[in-house]
């Protein structure tokens, strides 16, 4: 809650306002020489004289101590206010207020009932206590003027801090996935005696998908992992063109060249036809001489070498190795660690080199994973930021309540003992 609005004016005013009327009871009776008589408090203010040695067990002393009781029992029973959100006696921002102003106006009554004294040991541990209790309710409320603040520049994305350790779990999973996709399978060892595995086995196996690039393909080994459930075959198989077909198809249906020597007139005319390969051309007034060679057939078209089956480059291997040695020795470490801020990787000058350096080592293709895993160590880092500055905001909780509790028990004994004891 924050005190710098105009909802604490009356607060502040009353909380001035009782102080001073209060020192002004005090000293007009105990010590009203202090005092000129036209300030002095009415008759009706004066207590009668009391054989109470220490201030605390005279009628003014009482009702000093009274009302700070009183205000212990309203102060806890706020935790019980909270927890019961349907009760209509005013709203939790109203009792919030209340806390915090008569928490503060406890300080003055509480030292003039003690006549600004600590007194036997009893009295000695209630002020101890006290004081314990204020510092801590004063620490939590300017913890909660600075953190919001605070919070609001260095964590841009908050989370809730329940899920905090399920994200950092799903960091991790991620971290480890994209590892398993890297890392290349280790040969598997065959039976010497065991058959040999089918052709249309090994055609037919396939691989798991690399993680970074199951949606888009950036290099050829990504290409050659992410085909699942499709056939995958050991070498291209080229189609042949529709032409190569139809030329085939028409020199199955042409008639063959009967052999020399048949009989069978010729069905071609020009001597080049008849010549030999390699002979030279009689001119076309002299008559062919070389003995008549069967005409070539359509030869069919020529086989085009099969396309190389992808396969990534050294250097795309190089860094595979080098991604995968960066994540077991740095980024799993950091993901998995209980208190990420006591690694490297927690600061963060030190991340955005290391980052850069891996870049360097790395091919083109590979450094959208390396931008990946900074983006995850990056959210690791906000994560731990937020878990620190949430344990600073509620740590304080843990000693001002627990304290609080006890101070009013033995609030309540130091009562007893002295209205009944004494």
């Amino acid at each position: 809650m924050r005190i710098f609005n105009r909802a604490h004016g009356p607060w502040f005013v009353f909380v001035l306002v009782a102080t001073l009327f209060a020192t002004w009871i005090y000293v007009g009776n105990f010590a009203p020489q202090n005092l000129s008589p036209r300030f002095r408090p009415p008759p009706q203010f004066i207590q009668t004289p009391s054989e109470h040695r220490s201030v605390g067990g005279t009628p003014v002393g009482l009702i000093f101590g009274a009302i700070s009781l009183s205000i212990f029992v309203f102060a806890a029973l706020l935790g019980v206010r909270k927890k019961i959100v349907l009760w209509r006696i005013g709203n939790i921002q109203r009792w919030l207020r209340a806390h915090i102003w008569l928490t503060l106006l406890t300080v003055p009554l509480v030292l003039l009932h003690s006549g600004f004294r600590l007194g036997g040991p009893m009295t000695t541990l209630l002020m101890f206590l006290f004081a314990v209790v204020i510092i801590s309710g004063i620490y939590g409320l300017v913890l909660q003027h600075i953190m919001p603040r605070l919070m609001k520049e260095r964590l841009p994305a908050e989370t809730v801090y329940e899920q905090i350790p399920h994200i950092r779990a799903q960091l991790y999973a991620a971290a480890e996935k994209m590892r398993d996709s890297l890392r290349a399978a280790a040969p598997v060892k065959t039976d010497a005696a065991a058959p040999a595995p089918s052709a249309a086995k090994a055609v037919t196996a396939g691989s798991n998908p690399m993680v970074s690039t199951a949606a888009e393909l950036s290099t050829p080994a990504a290409r050659a992992k992410s085909v699942v459930g499709s056939t995958i075959t050991a070498a291209a198989i080229s189609t042949p063109s529709v032409a190569s077909v139809a030329d085939r198809g028409a020199a199955a249906t042409q008639p063959t060249t009967p052999a020399p020597g048949s009989g069978t007139p010729e069905t071609l005319s020009t001597p080049t036809a008849r010549i030999p390969e390699g002979a030279p051309v009689p001119a076309g007034n002299q008559p062919a001489t070389a003995p008549v060679v069967p005409a070539p057939q359509s030869a069919p078209p020529p086989k085009l070498p099969a396309p190389p089956a992808e396969s990534a480059p050294a250097d795309e291997d190089a860094s595979e190795a080098a991604l995968v040695e960066f994540l077991e020795q740095h980024i799993l470490p950091y993901l998995a660690a209980r208190r990420g801020d006591r690694l490297r990787l927690g600061n963060s000058r030190y991340s955005e080199d290391l980052f850069r350096f891996v870049k360097l080592r790395v091919s083109e293709t590979f450094r959208s994973r390396v931008d990946e895993m900074q983006a995850w160590c990056d959210e690791r880092r906000m994560l731990d930021l937020q878990l620190k500055l949430h344990h600073w905001l509620h740590g304080w909780i843990f000693v001002h309540a627990p304290i609080s509790f006890l101070l009013v028990m033995l609030t309540f004994w130091h009562a007893f003992v002295t209205l009944f004891r004494y």
